[in-house]
């Protein structure tokens, strides 16, 4: 008699590193020749938990060494408790269970939830990997989505024409500790839309169609600069994440061996003790050097693998790219070459790193930073900033945005000469980078206009630090007008409205004489003179009664 599963067979559809362009992980798709096997599994707890267990062995048969996903409806977890079968089928497949995701499947409607938790705790302790598909066009409830705290959401292409809420699901992601990823993409705009909007995994057509044998490569266009969210302190070492070689510590040289010689792409190995923490990491090129010996496989072969490894160099996946540099430039020098170990809250590996992804992410970096710098005082321009505000906003924030410039600057240039102007806007420039500390960010918008944001606890000690320094040029005393604004959440919508706010802020401190600061606060009326006086004939010959001092 024909089983049901006799009439099923699985494609393969990659998941892709969208800064990388290499291929995460694998998802199992089941795709029966006969019959409505997926809904009957959506019925049937237990045969959605035998087609789980036989996806992941028709991923063993295949030979696929990527991370898998495989999926589950929600509402078999919340009836079975968790998935002990796949679990076991984990182990005796050889793999860890942490290269494992299993991929929540809606509906969740009238699916118990305070089971459906329990479960997903369950397939943690298990070591298993969590994530939320169908997010944006299925029916999650968002407190079930928080409260599941999954390692990947994976949202519905349909949602990039939603810009916001993609960005705004990349927040709330960033603050659970998961990845984002947008699936169903079939053009490049959408590939572009979903890079731009934050997202670092994407699956489609786009990409490769899912397939009967695992593809080896992917299509991905060109990636586009770093999204806003991770600008302020350099790219997520998430963004370069790849699949790590995974054995066990106790693996010998000989299986390291025949894993490099079978899978050319991979640079090393990590082993890793029983709860996935690496031991020893395996260099490619060192190791098969030493195999390749005279009387190197006699003398290795057969001993553990662990005896021809390194230390290995690890970062946790919060580090920036920056940090894995600092890491690797602290290190050897010999093993400038090696992975770097990516590792969770647990210390258990969740990929590696490669020094050539992030070297080539971070001179372009570099190199879009450059171009925006002013040629006077090299400090960044407008964009940056408004990026920066932009963000901050998103990411509900307070913050004050604050106007400087400097007073009758025009006379200053006749008076005294450019050569003199540029010198004090240098100077001015100087002393705003010397007080900038923490997240404070100066930029130099051009002339004599400078941009400031701050945190509100930074505030009184850069206005002393700006303010109360004598400045002069060509002999003569020189004032500075500073006007801030304080934002708090909801108050503005973007760096535009913020903006708009400031400038009656400046033209208030403009109207003051000598060293001058206003303050005010966006969707509030009226402002607070915290330095300076009412108006005056001027330094530089203007009568008081003229309006403005720039």
């Amino acid at each position: 008699m024909r089983s049901w599963s006799d009439s099923l067979r699985f494609a393969f559809q990659p998941v892709v590193n969208l800064t990388t362009g290499g291929i995460a992980a694998l998802e199992i798709l089941a795709r029966p020749e006969a019959g409505d096997i997926l809904a009957e599994a959506r019925r049937d707890p237990e045969r959605d938990s035998a087609l789980a267990v036989l996806a992941l062995r028709a991923a063993v048969r295949k030979e696929a060494m990527l991370p898998l996903h495989v999926n589950v409806f929600a509402g078999t977890l919340a009836d079975l408790g968790g998935l002990t079968p796949l679990h076991d089928a984990v182990r005796q497949a050889g793999r860890l269970p942490w290269e494992v995701t299993v991929d929540v499947v809606p509906p969740y409607t009238h699916v118990p939830q305070q089971a459906l938790l329990e479960a997903v705790g369950a397939l943690r302790e298990q070591g298993l990997r969590i994530s939320a598909d169908g997010v944006g066009d299925g029916d999650v409830p968002l407190r079930l989505l928080t409260d599941l705290a999954p390692d990947l959401v994976k949202l519905d292409a349909s949602l990039l024409a939603r810009r916001a809420a993609v960005k705004s699901m990349r927040t709330l992601c960033e603050e659970m500790g998961a990845l984002l990823a947008v699936e169903g993409v079939e053009t490049e705009g959408q590939c572009a839309a979903a890079q731009s909007a934050g997202a670092q995994l994407a699956q489609g057509q786009l990409f490769a169609p899912p397939a009967r044998l695992p593809v080896a490569d992917v299509y991905v266009p060109p990636v586009s600069p770093a999204p806003e969210a991770v600008r302020r302190s350099g790219p997520s070492v998430r963004e370069f994440v790849r699949p790590a070689a995974l054995l066990p510590d106790t693996a010998s040289a000989g299986h390291v061996r025949a894993l490099l010689t079978g899978s050319p792409d991979v640079s090393g190995v990590l082993l890793v003790d029983r709860d996935g923490t690496p031991v020893r990491s395996v260099h490619r090129s060192r190791f098969l050097l030493s195999m390749s010996g005279r009387y190197g496989h006699a003398l290795y072969a057969d001993r553990p693998a662990a005896k021809l490894g390194d230390p290995p160099r690890t970062v946790g996946v919060h580090a920036t790219a920056w940090e894995v540099l600092d890491v690797v430039a602290d290190g050897d020098r010999s093993r400038t070459s090696d992975d770097v170990a990516v590792v969770d809250g647990h210390g258990r590996c969740v990929g590696v790193v490669r020094l050539a992804d992030l070297v080539r992410a971070l001179s372009e970096t570099r190199v879009e930073e450059a171009a925006g710098l002013n040629p006077l005082t090299r400090l960044p321009g407008s964009d940056s900033i408004t990026d920066e505000v932009d963000r901050r906003i998103a990411d509900g924030w307070t913050f004050t945005l604050s106007w400087l410039d400097v007073d009758h600057f025009k006379q200053v240039n006749d008076g005294a000469g450019f050569a003199a102007g540029d010198e004090l806007i240098r100077s001015v420039a100087g002393m705003l980078q010397g007080a900038a500390t923490g997240s404070m960010r100066v930029g130099h918008i051009g002339g004599d206009d400078f941009l400031v944001l701050a945190d509100p606890e930074a505030l009184d000690p850069m206005v002393t630090s700006v303010l109360d320094v004598p400045l002069s040029a060509g002999g003569l005393p020189v004032t500075l007008s500073l006007a801030t604004v304080v934002c708090v959440p909801g108050s503005v919508a973007d760096h535009r409205e913020a903006a708009a706010c400031l400038a009656p802020l400046k033209k208030a401190a403009k109207a003051l004489d000598g060293a001058s600061w206003v303050l005010g606060r966006a969707g509030s009326p009226g402002h607070e003179v915290r330095r300076g006086a009412g108006p005056s004939p001027g330094r530089w010959g203007y009568a008081a009664a003229e309006p403005g001092r720039g």
